[in-house]
């Protein structure tokens, strides 16, 4: 569902030097001979500390970015090239930012949401009520995106980017800044979504209890390439004398980081 295949991302960075009138450029290389696999259905944790260029694989991934060199297809599509069909196959949510309608109530954000993907209004009707019923969203749907707390504006987006039906799912930071019963909740959905509908999810996140709760493979990535790619106890195992994924994850970055990809299941 998911294919990366030596995939990389140059920047070009103009710096101006003290005491010099002219900028200079150099290249700077944030994702680097990427290549790995994720099947449909799978739940998969992509890992990074700021700047390992996670941020930049989501963005070529969603075909914000193109890729300088190597080869994207998610479902199928070239996300450079294929945007808006790929928009139809794919569901995204970014914790830190919204993709609702800041003034206007959930209800119309939702609206709005299924005219861009030229949902049918009957089928829209069903999976709002699916919705609403899984993420307790009745309580606030007539309300302004702005006077919703962060929990319930979460569970909006969440709401917002599954109204289509996409076979995949790219969750960036989705639980970042929630209350524990609200993380709870926006988990156990997240589960449910993956097991019954069998949407592939790609999820990029910080907080290693939403990895160590939702997903059985994870990767790293590590100044732009692959770390690790294998299940979650195989990365405890990589470690043995670190209890916690979170001090696993620690201990792999600071010892200077990259070890040899271990293959889960056919992942390249």
């Amino acid at each position: 569902m998911i294919d990366l295949d030596g995939v990389g991302r140059t920047f070009v960075v103009r710096r101006r030097r003290p005491g010099r009138l002219r900028r200079e450029s150099r290249a700077v290389e944030a994702v680097r001979d990427l290549s790995f696999h994720v099947s449909p259905g799978e739940f998969v944790g992509y890992l990074g500390p700021n700047g390992a260029g996670k941020s930049t694989t989501i963005k070529m991934l969603i075909g914000i970015l193109t890729p300088t060199s190597g080869r994207i297809r998610v479902a199928g599509l070239d996300p450079s090239r294929r945007r808006t069909t790929l928009a139809r196959n794919l569901g995204v949510v970014f914790g830190q930012r919204t993709t609702l309608w800041w003034d206007l109530p959930l209800k119309d954000s939702f609206e709005l949401t299924r005219l861009l993907y030229k949902v049918d209004r009957e089928r829209f009707r069903r999976r709002l009520d699916e919705l609403c019923e899984r993420l307790d969203l009745g309580g606030f749907i007539d309300t302004p995106v702005r006077q919703l707390s962060l929990g319930q504006r979460v569970r909006g987006d969440i709401a917002a980017a599954l109204l289509h039906d996409p076979p995949v799912l790219v969750l960036d930071e989705p639980t970042i800044g929630l209350d524990v019963v609200s993380k709870a909740a926006v988990r156990a959905f997240l589960r449910e979504v993956n097991a019954e509908r069998g949407t592939t999810v790609l999820l990029t996140t910080h907080d290693l209890g939403d990895i160590e709760r939702l997903c059985r493979r994870v990767m790293l990535i590590d100044h732009g390439r692959l770390a690790f790619d294998g299940t979650v106890d195989e990365l405890r195992a990589s470690v043995p004398e670190e209890s916690s994924i979170e001090d696993v994850v620690a201990r792999i970055y600071l010892s200077g980081g990259v070890r040899p990809p271990m293959a889960a299941g056919g992942t390249g």
